[in-house]
Protein backbone atom coordinates (compact mmCIF):
# COMPACT_ATOMS: atom_id res chain seq x y z
CA UNK A 1 0.00 0.00 0.00
CA UNK A 2 1.91 3.14 -0.71
CA UNK A 3 2.03 6.13 1.67
CA UNK A 4 -0.10 8.14 0.91
CA UNK A 5 -3.16 5.80 1.52
CA UNK A 6 -1.44 4.66 4.74
CA UNK A 7 -0.86 8.15 6.13
CA UNK A 8 -5.09 8.76 5.13
CA UNK A 9 -5.93 5.91 6.74
CA UNK A 10 -4.40 6.27 9.45
CA UNK A 11 -7.35 9.16 10.76
CA UNK A 12 -9.77 6.14 10.45
CA UNK A 13 -11.16 5.33 14.04
CA UNK A 14 -12.87 1.85 13.39
CA UNK A 15 -11.01 0.49 10.30
CA UNK A 16 -7.82 -0.86 9.21
CA UNK A 17 -6.89 -1.00 5.31
CA UNK A 18 -4.55 -2.87 3.53
CA UNK A 19 -4.04 -2.89 -0.26
CA UNK A 20 -2.15 -5.80 -2.60
CA UNK A 21 -2.19 -6.06 -6.57
CA UNK A 22 -6.05 -4.46 -6.78
CA UNK A 23 -7.72 -5.80 -3.84
CA UNK A 24 -7.87 -3.46 -0.88
CA UNK A 25 -9.33 -5.25 2.48
CA UNK A 26 -11.17 -2.89 5.39
CA UNK A 27 -10.93 -4.74 8.82
CA UNK A 28 -13.65 -3.27 11.44
CA UNK A 29 -11.24 -2.90 14.02
CA UNK A 30 -13.39 -2.83 17.57
CA UNK A 31 -13.96 -6.50 18.59
CA UNK A 32 -13.87 -5.72 22.29
CA UNK A 33 -17.21 -3.89 21.64
CA UNK A 34 -18.44 -6.29 19.05
CA UNK A 35 -17.33 -4.24 16.40
CA UNK A 36 -20.48 -2.13 16.61
CA UNK A 37 -20.96 0.76 14.56
CA UNK A 38 -20.09 4.19 16.31
CA UNK A 39 -20.83 7.68 14.90
CA UNK A 40 -17.11 7.52 13.52
CA UNK A 41 -17.86 4.70 11.45
CA UNK A 42 -20.68 6.11 9.85
CA UNK A 43 -18.76 9.41 9.15
CA UNK A 44 -15.72 7.10 8.48
CA UNK A 45 -17.02 4.78 6.26
CA UNK A 46 -18.38 6.71 3.26
CA UNK A 47 -14.81 8.83 3.02
CA UNK A 48 -13.16 6.03 2.90
CA UNK A 49 -14.90 4.87 -0.52
CA UNK A 50 -14.72 7.86 -1.81
CA UNK A 51 -10.99 8.13 -1.06
CA UNK A 52 -10.62 4.67 -2.96
CA UNK A 53 -12.31 5.55 -6.20
CA UNK A 54 -9.95 8.94 -5.85
CA UNK A 55 -7.09 6.85 -5.67
CA UNK A 56 -8.36 4.51 -8.33
CA UNK A 57 -5.98 1.44 -7.24
CA UNK A 58 -8.52 -0.68 -5.93
CA UNK A 59 -10.22 -2.94 -8.06
CA UNK A 60 -11.90 -4.99 -5.03
CA UNK A 61 -12.67 -4.20 -1.77
CA UNK A 62 -12.98 -7.00 0.76
CA UNK A 63 -14.80 -6.66 4.21
CA UNK A 64 -13.89 -7.98 7.21
CA UNK A 65 -13.40 -7.85 11.11
CA UNK A 66 -11.80 -8.99 14.33
CA UNK A 67 -12.39 -10.88 16.91
CA UNK A 68 -15.22 -13.07 17.55
CA UNK A 69 -17.97 -11.16 15.41
CA UNK A 70 -18.40 -9.46 12.29
CA UNK A 71 -20.30 -6.72 13.50
CA UNK A 72 -23.53 -5.99 16.22
CA UNK A 73 -25.12 -3.08 14.68
CA UNK A 74 -25.93 0.15 15.53
CA UNK A 75 -24.00 1.21 18.71
CA UNK A 76 -26.52 3.00 21.28
CA UNK A 77 -24.15 5.65 21.38
CA UNK A 78 -25.27 6.93 17.79
CA UNK A 79 -28.41 7.44 19.42
CA UNK A 80 -26.83 9.84 22.11
CA UNK A 81 -26.87 13.12 19.97
CA UNK A 82 -28.62 15.68 21.71
CA UNK A 83 -29.42 17.82 18.73
CA UNK A 84 -31.41 14.78 17.43
CA UNK A 85 -33.92 16.06 19.93
CA UNK A 86 -33.51 19.48 19.24
CA UNK A 87 -36.74 21.00 21.50
CA UNK A 88 -36.24 24.98 20.11
CA UNK A 89 -37.58 23.03 16.75
CA UNK A 90 -41.33 22.87 16.13
CA UNK A 91 -42.24 19.28 15.88
CA UNK A 92 -42.63 18.79 11.83
CA UNK A 93 -38.91 20.09 12.04
CA UNK A 94 -37.55 18.15 14.35
CA UNK A 95 -38.96 14.56 12.59
CA UNK A 96 -37.52 16.38 9.30
CA UNK A 97 -34.22 16.69 10.67
CA UNK A 98 -34.39 12.96 11.93
CA UNK A 99 -35.13 11.70 8.81
CA UNK A 100 -32.14 13.79 7.49
CA UNK A 101 -29.92 11.93 9.98
CA UNK A 102 -31.68 8.45 8.85
CA UNK A 103 -30.65 9.36 5.20
CA UNK A 104 -27.43 9.78 5.98
CA UNK A 105 -26.92 6.80 7.40
CA UNK A 106 -28.71 5.00 4.25
CA UNK A 107 -25.53 6.36 2.37
CA UNK A 108 -22.91 5.55 4.22
CA UNK A 109 -24.35 2.02 3.05
CA UNK A 110 -25.61 3.35 -0.71
CA UNK A 111 -21.98 4.52 -0.75
CA UNK A 112 -20.72 0.47 -1.23
CA UNK A 113 -23.54 -0.49 -3.65
CA UNK A 114 -22.31 3.06 -5.81
CA UNK A 115 -18.82 1.92 -5.85
CA UNK A 116 -17.05 1.29 -9.00
CA UNK A 117 -15.53 -1.82 -7.52
CA UNK A 118 -17.00 -5.59 -6.01
CA UNK A 119 -17.73 -5.29 -2.32
CA UNK A 120 -17.31 -9.16 -0.81
CA UNK A 121 -17.72 -9.16 2.87
CA UNK A 122 -16.43 -11.59 4.88
CA UNK A 123 -18.70 -12.31 7.83
CA UNK A 124 -17.82 -14.57 11.21
CA UNK A 125 -20.17 -14.79 14.65
CA UNK A 126 -22.61 -12.33 14.46
CA UNK A 127 -24.21 -10.42 11.35
CA UNK A 128 -26.88 -8.18 13.76
CA UNK A 129 -29.01 -5.42 13.00
CA UNK A 130 -26.83 -2.64 11.15
CA UNK A 131 -24.42 -5.30 9.75
CA UNK A 132 -27.24 -7.06 8.05
CA UNK A 133 -28.47 -4.12 6.03
CA UNK A 134 -24.09 -3.39 5.41
CA UNK A 135 -24.11 -6.67 3.68
CA UNK A 136 -27.23 -6.40 1.75
CA UNK A 137 -25.52 -3.11 0.43
CA UNK A 138 -22.42 -5.64 -0.63
CA UNK A 139 -21.90 -7.54 -3.82
CA UNK A 140 -21.42 -11.09 -2.22
CA UNK A 141 -21.42 -12.24 1.40
CA UNK A 142 -19.19 -14.86 2.56
CA UNK A 143 -19.51 -16.38 5.94
CA UNK A 144 -17.83 -19.06 8.33
CA UNK A 145 -19.78 -22.01 10.22
CA UNK A 146 -20.38 -20.14 13.26
CA UNK A 147 -21.94 -17.34 11.65
CA UNK A 148 -25.33 -16.15 12.07
CA UNK A 149 -27.60 -13.22 11.08
CA UNK A 150 -30.30 -11.25 12.28
CA UNK A 151 -32.67 -8.11 11.85
CA UNK A 152 -32.32 -7.37 15.32
CA UNK A 153 -34.43 -3.97 15.25
CA UNK A 154 -37.20 -5.81 15.48
CA UNK A 155 -37.61 -7.15 18.93
CA UNK A 156 -36.67 -4.22 20.25
CA UNK A 157 -39.43 -2.37 18.90
CA UNK A 158 -37.65 -0.40 15.69
CA UNK A 159 -38.40 -0.89 11.71
CA UNK A 160 -35.09 -2.16 10.01
CA UNK A 161 -34.38 1.62 8.01
CA UNK A 162 -30.59 1.00 6.21
CA UNK A 163 -31.54 -1.11 3.32
CA UNK A 164 -32.07 -4.21 4.72
CA UNK A 165 -35.54 -4.24 3.80
CA UNK A 166 -35.37 -2.67 0.80
CA UNK A 167 -32.52 -4.48 -0.68
CA UNK A 168 -33.09 -8.17 0.19
CA UNK A 169 -36.16 -8.82 -1.57
CA UNK A 170 -34.21 -8.90 -4.90
CA UNK A 171 -31.59 -11.05 -3.04
CA UNK A 172 -33.63 -13.69 -1.18
CA UNK A 173 -37.10 -14.84 -1.06
CA UNK A 174 -39.88 -12.37 0.16
CA UNK A 175 -41.65 -14.68 2.03
CA UNK A 176 -37.69 -15.08 4.12
CA UNK A 177 -37.25 -11.74 4.20
CA UNK A 178 -40.75 -11.24 5.97
CA UNK A 179 -39.87 -14.39 8.33
CA UNK A 180 -36.62 -12.87 9.69
CA UNK A 181 -37.98 -9.32 9.61
CA UNK A 182 -41.39 -10.25 11.74
CA UNK A 183 -39.86 -12.76 14.19
CA UNK A 184 -36.62 -11.08 14.44
CA UNK A 185 -34.62 -14.56 14.51
CA UNK A 186 -30.97 -16.09 13.86
CA UNK A 187 -30.62 -17.52 11.00
CA UNK A 188 -27.52 -19.73 10.79
CA UNK A 189 -24.53 -20.41 8.09
CA UNK A 190 -26.25 -23.54 6.99
CA UNK A 191 -29.51 -22.17 6.69
CA UNK A 192 -28.08 -18.35 5.14
CA UNK A 193 -26.62 -20.50 2.30
CA UNK A 194 -29.96 -22.26 1.42
CA UNK A 195 -31.61 -18.88 1.28
CA UNK A 196 -29.07 -17.03 -1.10
CA UNK A 197 -27.99 -14.82 1.47
CA UNK A 198 -24.27 -16.09 1.75
CA UNK A 199 -22.21 -17.57 -1.52
CA UNK A 200 -20.43 -20.04 0.40
CA UNK A 201 -18.99 -21.15 4.01
CA UNK A 202 -15.73 -21.71 5.15
CA UNK A 203 -14.63 -23.73 8.38
CA UNK A 204 -13.36 -21.00 10.37
CA UNK A 205 -12.63 -17.41 10.51
CA UNK A 206 -8.84 -17.60 9.17
CA UNK A 207 -9.74 -19.76 6.11
CA UNK A 208 -12.59 -17.47 5.02
CA UNK A 209 -10.43 -14.43 5.26
CA UNK A 210 -8.35 -16.37 3.06
CA UNK A 211 -10.67 -18.27 0.74
CA UNK A 212 -12.69 -14.49 0.23
CA UNK A 213 -9.29 -12.52 -0.41
CA UNK A 214 -8.79 -15.46 -2.98
CA UNK A 215 -11.80 -14.82 -5.06
CA UNK A 216 -10.94 -10.99 -4.83
CA UNK A 217 -7.66 -11.83 -6.44
CA UNK A 218 -9.58 -13.48 -8.98
CA UNK A 219 -11.34 -10.38 -9.33
CA UNK A 220 -9.29 -8.24 -9.58
CA UNK A 221 -7.34 -9.71 -12.13
CA UNK A 222 -9.66 -8.63 -14.38
CA UNK A 223 -10.12 -5.20 -16.40
CA UNK A 224 -11.23 -2.80 -13.89
CA UNK A 225 -13.48 -1.62 -16.50
CA UNK A 226 -15.29 -4.76 -17.36
CA UNK A 227 -16.41 -5.14 -13.81
CA UNK A 228 -17.26 -2.30 -13.46
CA UNK A 229 -19.87 -2.35 -16.26
CA UNK A 230 -20.80 -5.96 -15.11
CA UNK A 231 -21.84 -4.67 -11.71
CA UNK A 232 -23.46 -1.50 -13.27
CA UNK A 233 -25.73 -3.62 -15.52
CA UNK A 234 -26.54 -5.98 -12.27
CA UNK A 235 -27.94 -3.02 -10.60
CA UNK A 236 -29.47 -1.36 -13.36
CA UNK A 237 -30.97 -4.56 -14.26
CA UNK A 238 -32.39 -5.47 -11.02
CA UNK A 239 -34.40 -2.40 -10.48
CA UNK A 240 -35.82 -2.01 -14.46
CA UNK A 241 -37.11 -4.06 -17.10
CA UNK A 242 -35.61 -6.62 -19.05
CA UNK A 243 -36.19 -4.50 -22.62
CA UNK A 244 -34.89 -1.26 -20.46
CA UNK A 245 -31.78 -3.32 -19.29
CA UNK A 246 -31.06 -4.52 -22.68
CA UNK A 247 -31.38 -1.12 -23.94
CA UNK A 248 -29.09 0.28 -21.28
CA UNK A 249 -26.58 -2.65 -22.09
CA UNK A 250 -26.37 -1.75 -25.76
CA UNK A 251 -25.89 2.19 -25.20
CA UNK A 252 -23.14 1.24 -22.60
CA UNK A 253 -21.43 -1.35 -24.64
CA UNK A 254 -21.34 1.18 -27.61
CA UNK A 255 -20.20 4.06 -25.22
CA UNK A 256 -17.55 2.10 -23.23
CA UNK A 257 -16.53 -0.85 -25.48
CA UNK A 258 -12.83 -0.44 -26.53
CA UNK A 259 -10.49 -3.66 -27.64
CA UNK A 260 -7.43 -2.71 -25.79
CA UNK A 261 -8.56 -4.73 -22.92
CA UNK A 262 -9.00 -7.90 -25.53
CA UNK A 263 -6.35 -7.40 -27.48
CA UNK A 264 -4.75 -8.09 -23.88
CA UNK A 265 -6.07 -10.20 -22.93
CA UNK A 266 -5.87 -12.33 -25.89
CA UNK A 267 -2.16 -11.86 -26.10
CA UNK A 268 -1.22 -12.76 -22.86
CA UNK A 269 -3.02 -15.84 -23.36
CA UNK A 270 -1.39 -16.56 -26.59
CA UNK A 271 2.48 -16.06 -24.44
CA UNK A 272 1.02 -18.13 -21.22
CA UNK A 273 1.33 -14.98 -19.32
CA UNK A 274 -1.03 -12.77 -17.01
CA UNK A 275 -2.97 -9.62 -18.87
CA UNK A 276 -2.21 -6.38 -17.01
CA UNK A 277 -4.91 -3.98 -17.68
CA UNK A 278 -4.71 -0.34 -16.62
CA UNK A 279 -6.86 0.84 -13.85
CA UNK A 280 -9.88 2.83 -13.93
CA UNK A 281 -9.98 7.08 -13.93
CA UNK A 282 -9.87 8.41 -10.63
CA UNK A 283 -13.11 9.39 -9.37
CA UNK A 284 -12.57 12.57 -8.12
CA UNK A 285 -14.90 15.56 -6.46
CA UNK A 286 -16.26 18.33 -8.76
CA UNK A 287 -13.53 20.40 -9.75
CA UNK A 288 -10.75 18.71 -7.34
CA UNK A 289 -6.96 18.60 -8.61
Amino acid sequence: MNNDLEQKTSDFQCFKLSQQGGVSHLELTRPEKRNSMVPAFWQDLPKLIQQLESEAQTRVLVISSQGNHFCSGMDLSVFADDSLQDRSLETGRQREKFRHFVEGLQDAFTALEQARFPVLCAVQGGCIGGALDMIAASDCTYCSEDAYFTIAETPIGLVADLGTLQRLPKAISLGMLKEMAYTGRKIDAQEALRIGLVNAIYSDHQSLVAGVLETAKTIASHSPLVVSGCKEMIHYSRDHSVSDSLRFMSTWQAAMFHGADMMSSFSAKATKQQPEFPPVAPKKELFEE
